[in-house]
């Protein structure tokens, strides 16, 4: 009886361990999601201000036309 219930302390603990090692994996994928959401936003932060700041102009703010079709020319 007492080695059955020492198998099943070590079996708990070892299913404890590789818990508590994939909720520390699964909170630095968390981490690294949210600063990865972070620099999305702020990429649309910075590209919707710049479409309010120039409405219908066809070059950017350093003057660069947008980038031509990659279909090539149809001529």
């Amino acid at each position: 009886m007492r080695q059955r219930l020492e198998e099943r302390l070590n079996k708990l603990k070892s299913e404890f361990e590789s818990g508590q090692k994939m909720l520390s994996e699964l909170d630095a994928k968390a981490g690294n999601l949210r600063e990865t959401l972070l620099r999305i936003s702020g990429a649309i932060q910075v590209l919707e201000e710049e479409l309010k700041e120039s409405p219908g102009s066809a070059t950017g703010s350093a003057g660069v036309p947008p980038a031509e079709s990659s279909e090539g020319d149809k001529s």
